[in-house]
């Protein structure tokens, strides 16, 4: 990273888990210099914060998520050489931020701080946010964790709502949904849609149709069965992040009768009907076969 400034000193946050190597360089130009750039030589400085305790007291299986662009939520598991009674605090800082903030609102276990929500870090979307998360405990030295997140990376939406499944005239299905809730821009949306044929006892075999960024979508009901769901969800798109997570699905179950389903209900009464015709002129002309010869009328002459 290559800063340019004026001042004598500068403030940005780096990962504190690594060495910051800094080096600094005077640039003079203009009409002191006859408009030629003049650079001094370069001076160097290192910082490193010492490390302390063993790194199997650090916490463990840190992860956050960025709920609908409105809250972040972070958590984690105390380290393995973590005594009993060990007490946790999360730091964070971002450009903008006077000094680091501590979180304010802790999620417990059994008294035991495993996670924080931050509410209103809006203004760290598209920056570094430094965080650490240290331990303290009466008998050990715990060593902290220090991480750095960008919360665009770790957005997570709520699924689609109104999601809707009609049958178009020309046997296409249509499927319509809308963006979910919250402060998710709706420009950095995409959306993954399934279908599901229905397939007896068996279970339900989900086939992706398409991921696409509209949220309207025409599928061919061609070799279809009657009985299907389509569900969908959305992440936050390559535009506007380098990845996310998928929000949970939204699903719908329908059933519509195809032309070909409406055309066999209209032939089985005619074929029934015919069926029952042909039946009882088989049984008269078994009947007939069946009846004895007519006799002559015996008459007297004179």
């Amino acid at each position: 990273q290559v800063i340019f400034t004026r001042k004598l000193k500068f403030r940005v946050g780096f990962d504190l888990s690594r060495t910051a190597e800094v080096k600094v360089q005077t640039l003079l130009e203009g009409r002191c210099t006859d408009d030629v750039e003049v650079q001094s030589d370069w001076i160097y400085a290192t910082f490193q914060v010492p490390l302390q305790g063993k790194l199997e007291s650090e916490v463990q299986n840190f992860h956050c998520i960025y709920h609908d662009w409105e809250y972040l939520k972070c958590t984690w598991q105390p380290g393995l050489l973590a005594p009993r009674g060990v007490h946790y605090g999360l730091y964070y800082w971002y450009e903008g931020l006077d000094h680091a903030a501590q979180c304010d609102d802790y999620i417990q276990d059994r008294g035991i701080n495993i996670g924080c929500l931050l509410q209103n870090v809006s203004q760290a979307e598209y920056k570094d946010l430094s965080i650490c998360v240290n331990g303290s405990a009466t008998a050990a030295l715990l060593r902290p964790l220090y991480i750095t997140l960008r919360l665009h990376n770790l957005a997570k939406p709520s699924p689609p709502k109104q999601l809707v499944v009609s049958m178009s005239a020309s046997e296409e299905l249509r499927v319509e949904w809308s963006p979910p809730g919250g402060e998710t821009p709706p420009q950095c949306l995409e959306y993954e849609v399934q279908l599901a044929e229905d397939q007896g006892e068996a279970k339900a075999a989900w086939a992706s149709v398409a991921i696409q960024m509209e949220t309207t979508l025409t599928i061919s009901r061609a070799n279809q069965s009657r009985i299907s769901c389509v569900r969908v969800r959305g992440r936050t798109s390559i535009f506007c992040a380098d990845r996310g997570f998928w929000s949970e699905w939204m699903q719908e179950c329908f059933s519509v009768s195809r032309q070909e389903d409406k055309q066999l209900f209209i032939l089985i009464p005619v074929i029934l009907s015919f069926s029952s015709s042909l039946i009882i002129f088989m049984l008269i002309g078994h009947c007939k076969k069946r009846s004895p010869a007519g006799k002559p009328l015996n008459t007297s002459v004179g």
